[in-house]
C-alpha cells in the first residue's frame, strides 16, 4: 500500500484522479488530507469535515475484471469493508444507508464517493472516496451526523484505522475479482437500513409515499414493495428514504 499524505487539498478524489491521468497508478494507492477544502458526496453534495479530526481518504483500485453493468459491486465491497472496519472498532447498531452511506442508530458517520474510469465502454479503475467522521465532535446545523468519537468517546489514532480500513478493502476486493457476486449482495443487503420495515420515501417531484425494502438489484437500484403489492425499482436520482 503506498500512502500519499497531504497537509491541504481540495478533494483527495480529485487528486487521485488528476494523479492516474498523467502517472502510472499502483492498486490500492491512498491519498489522504488532514485538510479537505471542497470535498464532495453523492449527488453533488458537499462534504464539510473539520481539520485533521476526521478520514478523508481516497483509494484507487483496478476493476478492468468487471463489466460495465457490475460497477455496483464496487459500492457493496466498499460498504462492507467500511462496516467491517467499525464492527472491529466496537461501533454499535452498524447499518449500510442505500446506497452506501455508513450509519450508527439512525445517524450518519461515513459517506461514500466511487467514481469509476472508463476507457471506452470498458470500466478501467474506481477511485474510492471516504469522509470518515472520527474524531469530530460538533455538527451544528447537521442533526443526522456523528462521529466515532461522539458515540464513544474513544479519541482514535486516524492512520490506524486507515490501516485497518484498506485492509479491509483488499479483503473484499477478493470477492469483485473472483466474482463471488451473490456473496456480496447477500452480505450488502442482510446489512441494509430499514430492509423489510415500513419506510417512507420522497419521489423526485417532492411527493412522499411508503414502501418497504426488499434488497437491490445487480446494478444497484432500490427494489420496494409498494402498495397493491407491486415491487419497483428506483435509481438514486428518483427516490430519497426519509428518516
Amino acid at each position: 500500500m503506498k500512502i500519499i499524505k497531504l497537509d491541504a487539498i481540495d478533494s483527495t478524489n480529485s487528486f487521485l484522479r488528476q494523479l492516474y491521468a498523467h502517472n502510472e497508478v499502483d492498486d490500492f494507492t491512498v491519498v489522504t488530507t488532514k485538510n479537505q477544502t471542497a470535498g464532495r458526496g453523492q449527488m453533488g453534495a458537499v462534504w464539510k469535515t473539520q481539520e485533521g479530526k476526521n478520514l478523508t481518504a481516497s483509494v484507487f483500485k483496478s476493476v478492468s475484471c468487471l463489466n460495465h453493468e457490475d460497477q455496483f459491486y464496487v459500492s457493496m465491497a466498499v460498504s462492507l469493508a467500511i462496516y467491517t472496519t467499525l464492527e472491529k472498532l466496537l461501533i454499535p447498531d452498524l447499518k449500510i444507508k442505500w446506497p452506501n452511506d455508513i450509519l450508527s442508530g439512525d445517524k450518519k458517520i461515513c459517506g461514500i464517493l466511487i467514481e469509476n474510469i472508463f476507457k471506452g465502454h470498458a470500466l478501467e479503475a474506481s477511485i474510492i472516496g471516504v469522509g470518515l467522521n472520527v474524531n469530530q465532535t460538533d455538527f451544528e446545523g447537521l442533526p443526522q451526523a456523528s462521529s466515532l468519537k461522539a458515540l464513544t468517546g474513544v479519541h482514535y489514532n486516524l492512520d490506524e484505522v486507515l490501516q485497518e480500513l484498506v485492509s479491509q478493502l483488499e479483503d473484499y476486493s477478493k470477492y469483485i475479482e473472483q466474482q463471488q457476486f451473490k456473496m456480496l449482495k447477500a452480505a450488502y443487503e442482510e446489512k441494509l437500513f430499514r430492509i423489510e420495515k415500513p419506510s417512507t420515501f420522497k419521489d423526485k417531484k417532492g411527493r412522499l409515499f411508503m414502501g418497504f425494502i426488499k434488497g437491490v438489484t445487480d446494478r444497484g437500484k432500490l427494489k420496494l414493495l409498494l402498495e397493491d403489492e407491486i415491487t419497483a425499482e428506483f435509481d438514486l436520482k428518483e427516490v430519497q428514504l426519509l428518516y
